[in-house]
This record gives structure tokens, C-alpha cells and sequence, in this order.
């Protein structure tokens, strides 16, 4: 796909094809599309978490409740910011959007569905997720993966009278 038709492809993905595999391969050009994503002073401030675990999606959906869509999807990614990897910027949470922005582009194109969970600042989700994983840095997101079992509508669109051009 050309990457103007991905940007207007990608959804919000809520029901996935249960069982449905995704690919080790395909799992790495996700997570090295993030680790492609820009951030400051290059200190990639992320590490990722990636599960097909049934009890682990569970305990991620009881710690996250809006992630209720990991009961059909594939895989859950957890994007996880590493602060102290950047010790004297506080960039961390745009640095991890990127690299979960990629993620999602990513998948859309090879062809599978994503919704976006956010965990950071939400409290206590962050630290509920975070016990899960038993690691030390911020639970940023969670991205449900798989092969998409609907289709839904676009809502993103360009909005003129949210531009200023100075």
C-alpha cells in the first residue's frame, strides 16, 4: 500500500477473527517499524511486551478494562516508556506515541486490525498494568492485533478551520 492509503485504512478495531495466527515475522516488522519512530536525542526511551497468552490478555483486560477486544484479538503489544533512558528530557510520552503510531501503520499494512488502549497517565491502569507485566517501566498502551472481524467506519477526516497558516 502507498502510505496515504494506509493512514485512511487504519481503524479502530474492536472484533477479531479469535485464533486467527499473525506471524512471527509479521509481529517483528511491527515492533521494528516502532523502533523506527523518531524521538529525542535518538534515546528510543521504549521497551515492548508482546503476548498471545489467553491468561495474560485476561489479566491485561481486568487490569484495563477498556481493553475488552484482547478476548478476540490475536496478540496484545504493551508499549512501555523507559525515562530513564532520557534522563534530561521529559519527551518520553511522544516518543512512545510514535512508536505506537508506526506499530499501528505497520499492521494496517499487512493487514490487520489495531486498537490503540491508553494506560499512561491513567492511573491506577498504568500501575495495574505494569504489575502485570513485573517490569520497572511506564505501561504507555496497549495494542490489541489480529485479523479484523468487522469493518469499521472512517472517523478521521481533514478539517480546514484547524489550520492556521502563518
Amino acid at each position: 500500500m502507498e502510505c496515504f492509503d494506509v493512514l485512511r485504512a487504519r481503524r479502530s478495531v474492536r472484533k477479531y477473527k479469535k485464533g486467527a495466527p499473525v506471524p512471527a515475522e509479521h509481529v517483528r516488522l511491527m515492533l521494528e517499524a516502532a523502533m523506527y519512530a523518531p524521538s529525542a536525542v535518538n534515546s528510543r526511551p521504549w521497551e515492548f511486551f508482546v503476548t498471545d497468552k489467553d491468561s495474560v490478555k485476561e489479566r491485561l483486560m481486568q487490569a484495563h478494562p477498556a481493553c475488552k477486544m484482547l478476548s478476540t484479538a490475536t496478540l496484545a503489544i504493551v508499549v512501555c516508556a523507559r525515562p530513564d533512558l532520557q534522563p534530561n528530557h521529559g519527551f518520553w510520552p511522544q516518543d512512545c506515541g510514535a512508536a505506537i503510531e508506526n506499530i499501528l501503520l505497520q499492521a494496517t499494512d499487512l493487514g490487520y486490525g489495531t486498537c490503540w488502549c491508553g494506560c499512561y497517565p491513567s492511573e491506577p491502569r498504568a500501575t495495574l498494568v505494569k504489575e502485570v507485566l513485573g517490569c520497572q517501566s511506564v505501561p504507555v498502551a496497549i495494542i490489541a492485533v489480529g485479523v479484523a472481524d468487522e469493518s469499521p467506519s472512517c472517523k478521521g477526516f481533514y478539517d480546514a478551520s484547524r489550520v492556521t497558516f502563518i
